[in-house]
């Protein structure tokens, strides 16, 4: 026969003594220590997943701007290889006109390769074009994609400081060390200055 057992980890313990008003300051005083500790822990769980959340965002529009970019590299070589058939067109309505000029009474033909020329020369302009502006917009994309990259990076990084901050703001309420506290001020203040720099970026 098994039997569940609800296990609780030491800050669980310390948080729902504190939440019950036993601090150890005797029986129905709150410790204000506890307090701020759970206040401070409420404000880093806070900004953490404002951070984790931007840092999902970034890694998401990244990748719509990577999607982009390939798509479009791929419309890119699709108008490349139009522009080429259409040059092979144009090279081999010359050759017609350079071979019916060698043969008697071909005025005509000579005028139709020569009307062909012209009309593939016209139609591949517009091609080159459209396949110039579409590697355009994939270097665009490609650069929009780096930098949200960068930033879901420093995102990433400010998430984790947190979470170093919140861990050791639960160590701190157990052991109550001030130069812990501290420590997890200044993690937990390193994490706020590196998502205000993803922020800014």
């Amino acid at each position: 026969m098994s039997e569940d057992y609800e296990v609780h980890g030491p800050h669980d313990h310390a948080v729902e003594h504190a939440a019950a008003g036993h601090g150890g300051h005797g029986d129905g005083e709150r410790d204000p220590f506890a307090g701020r500790m759970a206040v401070m822990t409420a404000i880093l769980a806070s900004i953490g997943a404002i951070l984790a959340y931007q840092s999902g965002n970034s890694e998401n529009l990244a990748l719509y701007y990577k999607n982009e970019a390939a798509i479009r590299k791929t419309e890119a070589a699709n108008q490349w290889a139009y522009y080429q058939a259409k040059g092979e067109k144009e090279n081999l309505a010359e050759l017609g006109a350079a071979l019916s000029a060698l043969t008697p009474n071909s005025t005509e033909a000579q005028r139709r390769f020569a009307a062909d020329v012209d009309r593939y020369r016209k139609q591949k302009e517009p091609i080159r074009a459209q396949a110039e502006s579409l590697e355009k917009q994939v270097a665009q994309d490609d650069a929009r994609a780096e930098a949200l990259l960068h930033g879901h990076h420093r995102w990433a990084q400010a998430t984790t400081l947190i979470q170093i901050s919140i861990a050791l703001t639960a160590i701190t309420l157990l052991t109550r060390s001030r130069w812990l506290l501290w420590t997890s001020l200044g993690v937990g203040a390193a994490g706020v200055v590196l998502g205000a720099l993803a922020f800014f970026a």
